[in-house]
């Protein structure tokens, strides 16, 4: 069965040390609308989506990525490849991670972003991913966020011009969508899942799937770290 809605390029960005829970949340999220996904269950879903979501793992090289925990990853293309062949991903995924840094990930993935952003409908990125992002110069002028144990830490080696917010689980400013810590990516996924799919088809999602989100401004870790 084909699906008749534009499918959407998403590039989910991996490096070594990530923190696996920053992208498998989200994607798990996301995949409801892999092509795949919604061929085995059109007959289950009370609505099709007006999209589709095509998701390209990538890392510095085809060797294997090994995060914080969990199996090492196998990603399916390199950054470099897409930049020879001056390919557009339409969305992009910034996962975080306890090392990740614009100055510790490889720096194919630094040009990678800031060659893909100019034409990216979406750029999203959880927890210290907001970090790398900012590496790249484009948060400058931006409001974000990212993970609170590392607040400080992140508004110290950044931009001044990026307006940090201290409480948020995830910050919405023009095609940037930024979240605190790890699970918050799977709250800012379901937001953004509801703002590509509707009010219906993200719910139905967030039923199957048994997912309970918190809002925008339900963020209790600003206070844990000192942060309000």
């Amino acid at each position: 069965m084909s699906i008749p809605c534009p499918t959407l390029k998403l590039a989910v960005c991996l490096f070594p040390g990530l923190t696996i829970l920053d992208f498998v949340g989200p994607v798990q999220v996301l995949g409801t609308l892999e092509p795949r996904k919604i061929r085995a269950g059109a007959a289950f879903y009370p609505m099709l989506p007006p999209v589709q979501v095509e998701a390209t793992y990538f890392s510095h090289n085809r060797e294997h990525v090994v995060g914080d925990v969990g199996p090492a990853l196998v990603p399916q293309r390199t950054y470099e490849q897409v930049l020879e062949n001056f390919e557009q991903y339409d969305l992009i995924l910034v996962p975080g991670g306890i090392r990740a840094a614009p100055d510790t990930v490889d720096p194919s993935l630094m040009e990678f972003l800031k060659k893909q952003a100019p034409g990216a409908k979406y750029i999203l990125t959880v927890c210290t991913g907001s970090w790398i992002l900012a590496g790249t110069g484009l948060l400058n002028g931006r409001k974000a966020t990212t993970n609170k144990s590392f607040f400080r830490r992140v508004v110290a080696a950044t931009d001044k011009s990026i307006e940090w917010i201290p409480q948020a689980r995830w910050v919405v400013d023009g095609n940037i969508w930024t979240s605190s810590g790890v699970t918050a990516g799977i709250d800012m996924s379901s937001a953004f899942l509801e703002f590509l799919a509707g009010k219906e088809f993200a719910a139905f999602v967030r039923g199957r799937i048994e997912l309970g989100v918190r809002n925008r401004e339900d963020d209790e870790f600003a206070e844990l770290h000192g942060l309000v």
